[in-house]
């Protein structure tokens, strides 16, 4: 889908996925979590946590199970935008539910989610800027920030979606290869989250129930996605950089 005139969503929260166990990234993360995990000298988390604050964003919502002390340390000198952190040392909840519990730190209004390994080089607007501008409240759930399967660095996977004229997003189908792969970032109204599960699950639940109701969209990033899922991603990521 392409970019609207109406005026843009004005977004002040949004929340950094940080819980996870990093296992890919190991040997990286036998000593830290995988938010902190460095490129180009910066904390994968810090990546996160810049863009949203040059988007605007206020106040910022970041998870914390694995080695959740180093994070918390981290986020403590962080003036702007304002950290909450949303404590789940107790149960890793996944990427659904643990948004469903920190939805009470998020407000009543659409916010951003970020995948704390999500790194991208701008294309000729910000990305976030386009997502906001492209939001539509009374047609959409969730709106997902989608890259080229083919352009994107260091990824080599199959992709994970197709997506019509309108921008409405499908599944990619069995033995097919689709045309983009998502990103790590979207909008999501507090509504995509209703009669969620209680517990673990992964966000994948929710948008397959949204792509059924037609209320799951996608918006193609102009720049280059970074896929930073590795030690070998880390070294990709850096060489884009340092091209810029």
């Amino acid at each position: 889908m392409s970019d609207t005139n109406h005026p843009a969503l004005t977004v002040e929260k949004a929340m950094v996925l940080s819980a996870g166990l990093g296992k890919r990234m190991r040997p990286l993360t036998d000593d830290r979590p995988k938010p902190l995990v460095e490129v180009a000298g910066k904390p994968l988390l810090r990546y996160a946590l810049d863009r949203l604050h040059e988007d605007g964003v206020e106040t910022v919502v970041v998870n914390v199970h694995y080695m959740a002390d180093q994070i918390e340390d981290y986020v403590a000198g962080i003036n702007a935008p304002r950290v909450i952190i949303s404590d789940e040392r107790d149960c890793l909840l996944d990427t659904g539910g643990g948004i469903v519990r920190a939805l009470p730190l998020l407000g009543e209004h659409p916010f951003i989610v970020i995948n704390s390994d999500s790194i991208w080089i701008e294309g000729a607007r910000p990305a976030l800027e386009r997502l906001r501008a492209a939001w539509r409240d009374d047609e959409m759930d969730c709106l997902l920030l989608l890259a080229s399967t083919i352009t994107s660095t260091g990824y080599d996977g199959i992709g994970d979606f197709n997506m019509d004229p309108d921008g409405r997003v499908r599944r990619r189908q069995e033995n097919e290869v689709a045309p983009f792969v998502y990103a790590g970032v979207y909008i999501a109204h507090p509504r995509f989250f209703a009669d969620a599960p209680a517990g673990p699950f992964s966000t994948n639940l929710l948008w397959d129930r949204a792509i059924e109701a037609g209320r799951l969209y996608g918006l193609r990033h102009d720049g280059i996605w970074l896929h930073v899922g590795t030690p070998e991603g880390v070294g990709q990521a850096e060489r884009a950089l340092r091209e810029l």
